[in-house]
């Protein structure tokens, strides 16, 4: 449970969404500034999506990008956000992301999930039904590759035969793993039966009367329960949820203009992911009112951040980090501005920072006239004994 003393960790979630028809590779090189920006911010967590269709989200190898990013950083860790296991062979994937434990020295994190966009899975063969299959049975082996367990077993992909791996992980005893969930029970259903950490996705998203937030960490208790194991701490829930920040409400209303009616046009035309539904608003401004009035994040002040943080941490009753999804709403400096400002006056509020310092604050504020009356007192006893020593 997160209590007021708490310290919430912040992060990113970086699929990411570039506009297509842009240069590629200048795009790829500004989402490796922007989490060396976030590490020198003071950034927790930044999570890295695989996606292989669909002209947005254009890193097709969390595990390359995150090798590259863990070279311009020191300090924040990096999650595959997700590495959508039911593509690969299970023994490949645990494998690597062994092998970038190492490279990281203990920053690398492994996201699991089955794959979000149906594009992806079509173009080798399989069915959204398939990939949620198979990332229950691929998640099995991985964590018993990763347990130095060795591991014969036939998959509808792939056929492992004395499997095993050749290095132990760099972390004792292993990396974080962490099952993403957007609408199904499928992520959470997993969390709990392995002990592991839990991705909300759609953590500010409701569809269909279907509270995704409250009831996410219900389903990973009840299957924690059901496999004898105690429910895996909070600590290791992740919410993932949508911000854009500037000094005004109008001036942070302005700076959206530039790329928000990308990202909706994606959700509503392009990508096939209903659970994203993110309405039909055909303005900017209706975006931008959608997005604040309905709860689903925040687009204004650092006020009105803090109040959305608050308002999840009131509604799941407590969760370990807040991601905030990288979307390019706005330019990048701006964008970057955005995160600065969230990491100057939202992370005390939710890391035990700024009561502290207001209290001082406040602790001299009301004793401050005694103080200055003795302040004078020692310059004229001082001044009187100088004069004394001319004398």
């Amino acid at each position: 449970m997160l209590t007021p003393m708490s310290r919430l960790r912040f992060g990113t979630f970086l699929a990411p969404f570039h506009q297509p028809g842009q240069n590629p590779t200048l795009a790829l090189h500004r989402d490796l500034e922007l989490v060396d920006h976030l590490d020198a911010l003071g950034y927790d967590e930044a999570w890295i999506g695989e996606h292989h269709s669909a002209g947005s989200e254009i890193i097709a190898s969390p595990e390359i990008f995150i090798a590259a990013a863990a070279e311009r950083t020191r300090h924040i860790k990096l999650g595959t956000g997700v590495t959508s296991i039911a593509y690969h062979n299970p023994l490949w994937v645990a494998d690597r992301m062994v092998l970038l434990d190492h490279l990281t020295r203990g920053r690398a994190m492994l996201g699991c999930g089955p794959g979000s966009l149906p594009t992806d899975s079509a173009m080798i063969g399989l069915t959204p039904t398939d990939t949620r299959e198979l990332l229950g049975e691929n998640l099995d082996i991985i964590v018993r590759l990763l347990r130095g367990e060795t591991v014969t077993r036939r998959t509808k992909t792939h056929d492992l035969v004395d499997a095993q791996l050749q290095l132990r992980p760099y972390t004792d005893p292993c990396f974080e793993i962490a099952v993403a969930a957007v609408a199904s029970p499928t992520g959470p259903r997993m969390a709990g039966q392995h002990g592991l950490g839990l991705l909300s996705i759609g953590a500010t998203l409701t569809a269909d009367g279907f509270d995704a937030l409250a009831h996410h960490w219900n389903v990973v208790e009840e299957r924690a329960a059901h496999h004898g194991r105690p429910a895996p701490s909070r600590s290791g829930w992740r919410l993932v949820g949508l911000m854009h920040v500037a000094e005004t409400r109008e001036q942070a209303y302005r700076d959206v203009e530039y790329g928000i009616e990308h990202w909706f046009t994606y959700f509503q035309k392009v990508a096939a992911f209903p659970q994203m539904d993110v309405g039909t608003s055909a303005d900017v401004k209706g975006m931008i009112d959608f997005i604040n009035e309905a709860g689903i994040g925040a687009i204004g002040t650092v006020d009105d951040a803090k109040a959305q943080v608050r308002r999840l941490v009131d509604q799941s009753g407590g969760f370990g980090a807040f991601l905030l999804l990288g979307h390019e709403w706005a330019d990048p400096q701006a964008t970057r501005r955005s995160f600065e400002l969230i990491a100057r006056h939202v992370f005390p509020e939710f890391q035990g920072q700024a009561a502290s310092t207001l209290a001082a604050k406040d602790r001299a504020s009301g004793t401050r006239a005694g103080h200055a009356q003795t302040q004078l007192d020692a310059v004229a006893h001082m001044t009187q004994r100088y004069e004394q020593e001319k004398a």
